[in-house]
């Protein structure tokens, strides 16, 4: 007697449901962060011109501190003064000396603002603040 394999069995197969929505699941994941990262340098701030100024690169430790026109200190997405500026700042120093910050102050504020945000940051122990500009033309 032999015995054989029945005809209408069919062999193994790999289901395509669930791998279409983790592949899904992952896209909507890496345009949502994305998108999140940039909303923090697409405030309304009209940077100043200089003919050095290079491509804004984000760090993965970077502080991206914005002035805008009125003079409010915005970091994250947060108002400030210039004390919690001061603390946040003095404490990324002392968990990562070699800190990187940002600032992008807009064009039309008065420098004397922004000097303040660079001293604190100086202060603090930041070793270069880096200023934001857009090119010229």
């Amino acid at each position: 007697m032999l015995i054989g394999k029945k005809k209408d069995e069919p062999g193994p197969s790999i289901e395509m449901t669930p791998i279409i929505d983790m592949v899904f699941l992952l896209l909507i994941f890496f345009l949502v962060a994305t998108t999140y990262q940039q909303s923090e340098r697409e405030l309304a701030i009209a940077l100043p011109e200089a003919e050095a100024a290079g491509p804004i690169s984000t760090m993965l430790r970077e502080i991206i501190i914005n002035v805008d026109s009125e003079g409010a200190i915005i970091v994250g997405g947060q108002t400030m003064t210039l004390e919690e500026l001061r603390t946040l700042v003095a404490d990324a120093v002392r968990v990562n000396p070699d800190q990187k910050v940002s600032v992008r102050g807009d064009k039309d504020l008065a420098y004397g603002v922004i000097a303040r945000v660079l001293d604190i940051c100086k202060a603090a122990g930041v070793q270069q603040p880096f200023l934001d500009t857009v090119p010229l033309g």
